[in-house]
């Protein structure tokens, strides 16, 4: 798949890429991290964060991890994801993307100066 073809991503998408990564992650752990990166303006829930990661599935931005963490907080009922090379590559394209019009906004006077 041409990751031009996904651009641009959904806003959800998107921050479910970033949450991504840094590594792998489960469900409610993509929620608490956009919730945290974004101050609260974006919450995803269930409905959008599973029906998200089931359609980044069968695009193959990211992948389920059979490997389960060491850690004695692990549920065994949770299914952890990490991003594949095409949805790092979307990822990294919608950023610049992103970066481009914020660079165009800054041009116009649209974003405040610093100082």
């Amino acid at each position: 798949m041409n990751v031009d073809d996904l651009l641009p991503l959904p806003p959800a998408v998107f921050h479910i890429l970033v949450a991504l990564a840094p590594g792998p992650a489960h469900g409610y752990a993509i929620m608490k991290d956009v919730k945290l990166r974004t101050t609260g303006h974006l919450r995803l829930g269930p409905g959008t964060l599973y029906g998200s990661i089931k359609r980044m599935l069968e695009q193959g931005l990211i992948e389920e991890v059979r490997a389960r963490p060491g850690s004695p907080e692990d549920d065994e009922r949770r299914r952890y994801y990490r991003l594949t090379r095409l949805g790092r590559r979307a990822a990294e394209a919608e950023s610049a993307r992103l970066a481009e019009i914020l660079r165009q906004a800054k041009a116009h006077g649209l974003l405040p100066q610093r100082g």
